[in-house]
């Protein structure tokens, strides 16, 4: 039985143009803003290192909470093979405590870095044949961000005064921690961690079944029963869906356009990982609620980040938005946020 659709969220890439590239993370924090007026619950970041894509997401989430009252920010996800969890760990902190009433939702994932072997001398000189990229660095984040002691000291030298934890230390952010996992062994292993699960549209085709929804409904059910909270664990689904209600004749065009050249790559496992890759759904919101409802992967979940697509335009990404919050989201059953209220003069 499907559950009713309770927390929908939306997720970017960020584009820009590497000659102009304060315009596109203004579009972004234009579409954060936008999203928090559809009464979004949630919009994600997608993490990119030496694209045109975002690459600091905890700058533009700080520079969000500033323009936003409500709506939560998180990261799908943030690779930790190029990040140290201390520092991280601060940075995630203070700008959870910027943003008022703990809004942040970091997502994390390891393994090597992507192209590694070409930038690994700039990015760990002293160190990168040595570097762990093993799942004991997000335990250290997550160290970190309970406030765990880092430092064996305490005290007061001349006027400054030193802390054993990560200052700011922000109440609540351990638990808001999510791990993106695509595979088996990681998804369990992540429920017994006690994190939150991100569910892409690429999954690990690891035996016989390669049927997209299929593997993943079997990596939430896995995750569910290994989780301490069992049934009530935290599961977000990101598939790359597009409304096309409002979408002009050119638009519907160019969307169906972009999910059809995509669309080889979903029918096999892709690679010696056998990685496996959704379908992008595009159309109208009633025939893309019935899709959903039929894909074993939605039905136990409920709540989604919806990928908007990579190469498209401010406006395109403002039609896409504006129609799953007010379209296909009440298909789904989801109601949205009410605005915050507006303070009285004097």
């Amino acid at each position: 039985m499907n559950r009713p659709l309770r927390r929908l969220g939306f997720l970017t890439i960020g584009l820009f143009d590497p000659d102009h590239p304060a315009a596109g993370h203004e579009s972004t924090l234009r579409l954060i803003e936008l999203g928090e007026q559809l009464g979004f619950d949630s919009a994600w970041l997608r993490h990119r290192h030496l694209q045109h894509g975002i690459s600091s997401p905890v700058a533009v989430m700080a520079a969000a909470t500033q323009r936003t009252s409500r709506i939560e920010l998180g990261t799908a996800v943030t690779p930790l093979g190029l990040e140290n969890p201390f520092r991280l760990a601060e940075d995630l902190a203070t700008v959870d405590v910027l943003s008022g009433s703990g809004r942040i939702n970091p997502g994390v994932s390891v393994g090597t870095p992507m192209n590694y072997e070409h930038f690994k001398a700039s990015l760990y000189p002293d160190s990168h044949d040595r570097e762990d990229f093993s799942k004991r660095r997000v335990e250290r984040l997550l160290a970190c961000l309970r406030g765990e002691p880092v430092s064996d000291f305490e005290g007061t030298v001349g006027i400054e005064t030193f802390s054993r934890r990560i200052e700011p230390h922000s109440p609540g952010l351990a638990d808001r921690v999510w791990y993106g996992a695509g595979s088996l062994d990681s998804v369990v292993w992540a429920a017994e961690q006690g994190l939150n699960l991100l569910t892409s549209s690429v999954v690990k085709a690891e035996g016989e079944v390669t049927d997209f929804a299929a593997i993943q409904r079997g990596h939430i059910d896995a995750f569910r029963a290994a989780h301490p909270a069992g049934e009530a664990a935290r599961v977000s689904q990101g598939l790359v869906v597009i409304p096309t209600d409002s979408a002009t004749s050119q638009q519907r065009e160019r969307y169906r356009a972009y999910a059809e050249a995509r669309l080889p790559r979903t029918r096999a496992p892709q690679g010696p990982a056998r990685m496996l890759f959704a379908p992008d759904l595009v159309g109208p919101s009633e025939q893309l609620a019935e899709q959903l409802a039929a894909h074993a992967g939605f039905q136990p979940v409920d709540e989604v980040a919806f990928a908007l697509p990579f190469t498209f335009g401010h406006d395109d990404y403002a039609q896409i938005l504006t129609d799953l919050a007010t379209r296909l989201g009440p298909l789904l059953g989801w109601s949205p946020e009410p605005p915050a209220p507006v303070a009285s003069p004097g």
